[in-house]
């Protein structure tokens, strides 16, 4: 009897220890919180997650949006709000070519850069610029995404220079590049009220627009269908959590609203963020990263959890 009973004690013992072992082992983390990184950016217009590098590719302006002054630049920042490389990517460099960019995407190994009428191609790991691919007829290409597929999509706003600043160029269009790498109008024509952000699935491309704040689905052959619209205008930049929300951007309101489809209905996430650009997310951490155009500075911020929502850690 007082062996059984010793045997239960050492056995009790034994699960207790083996309890703080997993504690130890998985200590409780602080909730993420929100951090503003402002490190010497210059017009910052669009903020990429290389899940691959688990890094931040930040794309500066700097100067004018239309101006072809070969000084515009690419930062690298780490997930903690650090600044790892300022000019990683540096149009001043003499190999390098590099204007005002603007929208980013990955493909493979390949980073690919919206900048005015073409699109720039740089090596994901070392920044070592890989070509140009030139757009004909645009003249304000601003976002990038690259489909399931692995097609690449790229918007113009249809803007040129005018006489008081921004002036209408006609040419708005949403193209998507061929397997030889040239670019074909899905749609085109002033109609497409500026757009801007895009983010692309299996069933087609979504695109939010600055001029007109409408927001619309293309499919392959372009047809165009409207999406709910956000409650506010002067949109830029839209992002979507993988089976989940999308989320969109809007200057007139300095704000990120969310919707997740079938519901129509916008919730408001982020507010207070002058001129919020071209957003990205961190699939790792579920953050928002948004580029403050005007204000030089990065927002990185913790999504809420929405219905829908689905986080895709890698």
């Amino acid at each position: 009897m007082k062996r059984t009973s010793s045997m239960v004690m050492v056995a009790l013992m034994m699960l207790a220890a083996c309890r703080r072992g997993e504690r130890a082992q998985a200590p409780a983390t602080a909730p993420d919180t929100a951090m503003s990184v402002v490190d010497s950016f210059r017009t910052p217009e669009s903020v990429l997650y290389d899940s691959a590098a688990d890094v931040y590719l930040v794309s500066n302006i700097n100067g004018s949006p239309l101006a072809k002054d070969d000084n515009g630049f690419i930062a690298r920042v780490s997930p903690e709000g650090r600044v790892v490389a300022l000019h990683w990517i540096d149009g001043a460099r003499e190999n390098v070519a590099l204007d005002a960019p603007k929208g980013m995407a990955i493909k493979g190994d390949t980073l690919f850069v919206a900048d005015i009428d073409a699109v720039r191609l740089f090596d994901r790991t070392t920044g070592r610029q890989l070509g140009s691919r030139v757009v004909r007829g645009a003249t304000f290409l601003n976002d990038l995404a690259v489909g399931p597929d692995g097609t690449l999509y790229v918007t113009d706003s249809g803007l040129k220079a005018g006489t008081s600043g921004f002036a209408p160029s006609g040419m708005d269009a949403v193209y998507r590049f061929d397997p030889s790498g040239n670019a074909v109008a899905i749609i085109s024509g002033d109609s497409l009220g500026r757009p801007n952000g895009i983010v692309v699935d299996g069933s087609g491309a979504y695109v939010v627009t600055f001029g007109s704040g409408d927001a619309y689905h293309l499919d392959a052959n372009g047809q165009r269908t409207p999406f709910p619209k956000p409650p506010h205008g002067q949109l830029d930049g839209i992002v979507q959590v993988p089976g989940g929300p999308f989320y969109i951007s809007s200057w007139e309101d300095s704000s990120v609203v969310g919707v997740t489809p079938p519901n129509d209905m916008y919730m408001m996430v982020v507010h207070g963020v002058e001129s919020p650009a071209d957003i990205g997310y961190d699939t790792r951490r579920h953050r928002l990263l948004i580029p403050s155009f005007l204000g030089n500075r990065v927002e990185i911020r913790p999504l809420p959890v929405m219905e829908g929502t689905r986080t895709m850690g890698r």
